[in-house]
């Protein structure tokens, strides 16, 4: 029963682009100690996307990091902008949707937080997620240049989140 996904999407999409949201909302994220971005609230509107999509805190998908790089190992990951393409269905999102976001590599950690998801055909919606591995498998190797992140797999997991923390 795809037609139901789909038309949550077009309502979502419609949604937004009538409110005249902006785009990614990355601006203005404090910086811990260690250069690791600080609490974020999500956005409004993108909470409200979530709640019509019926995307829920904890919904996960498996996501390959980087498109440049995908089924690579290891890769680079640079400071800034990320574009990621889910592998799987992630709610009413079928793969290969791109997920937008950016990237911290300060920190012993890579922390990736998404912004937007542009699905096949669809316009671009505002959503809140995060990339994760258990294990601290997003831990940059010792060999990270300043600016970079080295890490071991291309790919991980990314969930939907409230809040960023």
């Amino acid at each position: 029963m795809r037609h139901k996904p789909f038309a949550l999407l077009c309502c979502a999409t419609l949604l937004v682009t009538a409110s005249g949201c902006p785009g990614t909302a990355t601006g203005g994220v404090t910086l811990r100690p260690d250069g690791s971005p600080g609490p974020e609230k999500c956005p409004e509107k993108a909470l409200e996307t979530m709640r019509i999509l019926r995307l829920y805190v904890g919904d996960s998908a498996r996501v390959e990091l980087d498109v440049n790089q995908d089924d690579t190992s290891p890769i680079t990951l640079y400071e800034g902008p990320i574009e990621s393409m889910v592998d799987e269905d992630f709610g009413p999102f079928e793969s290969p949707t791109r997920l937008y976001g950016r990237v911290w590599t300060e920190g012993p950690q890579v922390v990736i937080r998404y912004y937007e998801a542009h699905p096949p055909r669809a316009d671009k919606v505002p959503i809140c997620a995060v990339a994760r591995l258990s294990k601290g498998q997003l831990r940059k190797r010792p060999e990270s240049k300043p600016g970079t992140a080295i890490l071991e797999f291309s790919s991980a997991g990314v969930y939907i989140v409230n809040e960023f923390r």
